[in-house]
């Protein structure tokens, strides 16, 4: 899997949201893969939802928010297998607090966990790769420290820009 890591510049952290449009767009330009956005903020999730549908008055980035539910296989009524089905046919980004079933797309992770222990509540995903945002403050910086030690333990590919 490959890792990419973006080391955001003040301007860009504080424009957090437009990066995030701006970098799913590029991800949407360069590949048919559908990316997940992985957001444990309520806030940001709200507030990037609304970013998605009107970052520019020229282009709109169709999207999807999961439910907590999405992640469940039973319910009381037993397996429900169509949240499996219907990933499949979802909006090119989801925006949401875990990983599909079967996902295997592209990951921008905002959360401050590395991306496996998402993988490792989910059946069957396998992202091909992984984009981190790495805010300019010490906590920020130390999380994506720590979630670099973490990939390159497990052998990913890593890169990183400056952005």
């Amino acid at each position: 899997m490959k890792i990419s890591f973006y080391v955001l510049s003040e301007s860009k952290a504080q424009d957090f949201l437009g990066f995030i449009c701006q970098l799913t767009q590029t991800a949407l330009n360069k590949s048919a893969q559908s990316l997940l956005i992985l957001i444990e903020d309520e806030t940001l999730l709200a507030n990037l939802d609304t970013a998605l549908w009107a970052q520019d008055s020229t282009s709109f980035i169709p999207h999807q928010c999961l439910s907590d539910n999405d992640n469940k296989s039973t319910d009381d009524r037993g397996t429900d297998d169509s949240n499996i089905a219907t990933h499949k046919s979802l909006a090119p980004v989801l925006l949401g607090n875990h990983m599909p079933a079967d996902f295997n797309g592209i990951v921008l992770n905002t959360t401050t966990r590395p991306v496996n222990d998402f993988m490792a509540a989910t059946n069957n995903s396998k992202p091909s790769r992984v984009l981190e945002l790495i805010r300019p403050d010490a906590t920020s910086t130390q999380e994506g420290r720590n979630k670099y030690k973490a990939y390159q333990q497990l052998g990913y590919d890593l890169t990183h820009f400056k952005v």
